[in-house]
């Protein structure tokens, strides 16, 4: 007895279609390569201009330095988790403190009122031998101090959070409680690279 041959399935379109789906769905799909801390920078200097005068009072500095330890102008932080309170403290100063941020009242267009904004501004300047680390549980204390004053500020003038504001209430809120901090030039205290 002969043997019986199957029949073979024809799969040369099968390639064709794996492909045109393979094709869609990287050309339909998004991948989320976003990354990083955002801040807005301030403006370019131009070649002539000066950067503007700031009083010392309202300047606070933060440095963290190589052995990640925390120093908040000039004195030693233990634990990062106060960063938030201190920050929120010297950007409000609710007790008008001759040695904190100097609040003064500002013409906010869109409120068709004046508003207390703080002068407030947060210079942060790390070493180069500090861990990834530190320099993140930093700024995340300092993101999480502006979005409890914004919070604050929302639930006072529009009674609600910030996230649940319109548009339009966002922008007057970041008028008032812009997020000033200054980052410096990593230094190199330490001698690590």
């Amino acid at each position: 007895m002969a043997k019986k041959s199957t029949p073979g399935l024809n799969t040369g379109s099968m390639a064709d279609i794996s492909f045109l789906l393979l094709t869609f769905f990287l050309l339909t799909s998004s991948i989320n390569t976003d990354q990083g801390i955002q801040r807005r920078l301030p403006p370019a200097l131009t070649g002539d201009e000066k950067p503007p005068e700031i009083n010392k009072r309202n300047v606070m500095k933060i440095l963290v330095n190589m052995y990640d330890q925390l120093l908040v102008n000039d004195e030693p932080m233990d634990d990062v988790r106060q960063l938030k309170a201190r920050t929120i403290e010297f950007i409000t100063n609710p007790s008008n403190n001759p040695h904190m941020s100097e609040i003064k009242l500002k013409f906010i267009e869109e409120l068709g009122a004046e508003a207390p904004v703080s002068s407030g501004v947060i210079s942060l300047q790390s070493d180069r031998g500090t861990s990834y680390k530190a320099y993140i549980a930093v700024q995340d204390q300092l993101t999480a101090a502006f979005n409890e004053i914004r919070d604050s500020y929302s639930q006072q003038q529009f009674g609600k959070t910030f996230d649940n504001l319109t548009e339009g209430q966002r922008e007057i809120v970041k008028k008032v409680v812009p997020v000033s901090i200054s980052e410096a030039e990593p230094s190199n205290y330490g001698g690590k690279k």
